[in-house]
């Protein structure tokens, strides 16, 4: 069977989809969907699209099958399937996890590359939506340790390039009633320790610097996998969240509208998308 076939036979619902996927959510371009039957023996094998879509126009023959994802770098996927008298089936979703388990990237100094990495905060308004932010102005390091949990991160962040994508928003929170960017121009988080919590995260502790205050915050953390670079250097990618309480930073405006809403949450989410470049300087600028 051809790659990411397409043909009339997948118009009418016969065969195989599937869709393949990170933990994160994120397609695996190419990946490889194998079906065999209960004798072991393989009756499809169909690539994945860009989108991580598996279609196969095949019709299969009713009964169970095993389904097994795989892809470079990550570790294969299983699961059973059966297929109707119509000849096809719905896998849903495979996930895949990068290869590696705990282990996080290669001992040294990572670069935090911010052009491709993302450090973002929202905050409830008016108790029915979210406003989101982000900050465009950061950078930090990552000292991985032949001990993973001796390990160490550090980062600063301008306060004043918060973007929320309207100015006079932007002002406002750029102003002595929230960031006071004039006395306290930059956050700057710095680690204390990391812990295991899983298969592929972990817990870093550590110190957030903001608004004047110093207070402990923990980070929640995916390691998402390391690879090569377009720029011949090596890369990492890490997620991580945290929720922040405005009052522990002394950020304490709360106006109130009607019906005694505030306008502006008290908790912040935090979500970080890192990207690091292995070594002491970044490819470019």
């Amino acid at each position: 069977m051809t790659s990411g076939a397409s043909g009339t036979g997948a118009a009418s619902g016969a065969g195989v989809r599937a869709r393949v996927r990170t933990r994160d959510g994120w397609a695996v371009q190419h990946a490889v969907l194998t079906v065999t039957d209960m004798t072991g023996s393989q009756v499809l094998r169909v690539e994945a699209d860009d989108e991580g879509i598996v279609r196969s126009g095949e019709p299969l023959a009713p009964g169970p099958y095993t389904v097994i994802a795989t892809a470079v770098g990550y570790a294969p996927a299983a699961s059973t399937a059966m297929v109707t008298a119509s000849g096809r089936v719905d896998v849903g979703t495979l996930v895949l996890a990068r290869q590696g388990g705990v282990e996080l990237p290669p001992p040294g100094i990572w670069t935090i590359d911010p052009i491709h990495s993302t450090i973002a905060a929202s905050a409830q308004h008016l108790g029915m939506s979210s406003v989101h932010g982000r900050f465009t102005d950061f950078g930090g390091r990552i000292e991985i340790a032949q001990d993973a949990e001796k390990s160490t991160v550090e980062a600063v962040i301008k306060a004043e390039s918060i973007d929320t994508g309207n100015e006079m928003r932007d002002q406002h929170l750029r102003s002595g009633d929230f960031l006071n960017i004039e006395t306290y121009p930059d956050l700057v988080y710095r680690s204390t320790g990391i812990d295991v919590a899983g298969p592929d995260r972990w817990t870093v502790h550590g110190q957030l610097s903001m608004h004047g205050v110093v207070r402990d915050v923990d980070l929640d953390l995916s390691y998402l996998g390391t690879g090569p670079d377009p720029w011949g250097g090596v890369r990492a990618a890490f997620r991580a969240v945290a929720e922040l309480k405005r009052s522990d930073f002394a950020m304490n405006y709360n106006q109130v509208v009607a019906a005694g809403i505030a306008a502006v949450g008290t908790t912040l989410k935090v979500e970080l998308d890192i990207q690091a470049v292995q070594g002491e300087s970044l490819p470019f600028g």
